[in-house]
């Protein structure tokens, strides 16, 4: 099946955008003025640059998006928001690399700027009455100048990573500096209602914040318990354990 010409063409990708950001005539980014400017034409012009006539600023459709300032075709960026929109599950970053024909580098900072793109701009605490939010953190990559470490060495060379996921909801991720009350508190105190159920693991750091919740469920992976059943409640971690190996994976 060929695919639509706004996904393998960059002038048709553009007229696209141009529709889609500009029902009522190109705005401008610079003044605001709506239907008040020129596109500009010609060899040395690049296409779809349009010059404002009340402050006579060039602009286009890619300014202010995370398009803008990119050497990627349009037409890929498009296709690459469409998959990661319309894949239920989600897509991988080596998926988008493989489909796009772009490189694992090119891949990865595409999906995660049009990810960036789509978080609510003010984001309203998880959770609520008989809701339940899962806590984990994990470790990932290296830190910038840590030497590379055995399997003794633990994870002190590796970025922390706190993830908090609501079940059949939405989910969030911070890069934090450690493990300790005082970092992670204020994160969980701003982004859960207190009505909610916490489930995490058995790390100490989450006794006492677990005390200010609802309910508190945990899980001890050390004596290999992954999930056990408390009446009508399932206590696991394996929803925001599964978010984080598939974020870690893009």
């Amino acid at each position: 099946m060929s695919l639509p010409k706004i996904y393998t063409d960059e002038n048709a990708a553009r007229r696209h955008l141009e529709k889609l950001q500009w029902p009522d005539g190109p705005v401008c980014p610079h003044c605001g003025v709506v239907d008040e400017a020129t596109k500009l034409e010609g060899k040395s012009t690049r296409p779809g640059v349009y010059k404002c006539r009340p402050c006579q600023k060039p602009f286009s459709v890619t300014v202010g998006t995370v398009f803008e300032d990119s050497h990627v075709p349009l037409h890929k960026w498009l296709y690459a928001a469409h998959l990661l929109t319309a894949s239920k599950k989600g897509i991988s970053s080596h998926q988008l690399h493989r489909t796009l024909g772009v490189t694992y580098k090119t891949a990865w900072f595409m999906s995660h700027r049009i990810r960036e793109a789509m978080r609510p701009a003010e984001l309203t605490p998880m959770g609520g009455t008989g809701q339940t939010v899962e806590v984990d953190e994990t470790y990932v990559g290296r830190l910038e100048g840590q030497p590379r470490r055995g399997r003794r060495g633990g994870a002190s060379h590796k970025n922390t990573v706190m993830t908090l996921v609501e079940r059949g909801g939405s989910a969030r991720t911070f890069h934090i500096s450690g493990t300790t009350l005082a970092t992670l508190l204020p994160i969980i105190r701003t982004n859960i209602r207190r009505e909610s159920n916490l489930m995490t693991d058995q790390a100490a750091w989450y006794k006492y914040i677990g005390k200010e919740f609802a309910s508190h469920g945990t899980v001890e992976h050390s004596a290999d318990e992954y999930v056990r059943r408390e009446g009508e409640r399932s206590i696991h971690t394996n929803t925001v354990e599964g978010y984080s190996r598939s974020s870690n994976a893009a």
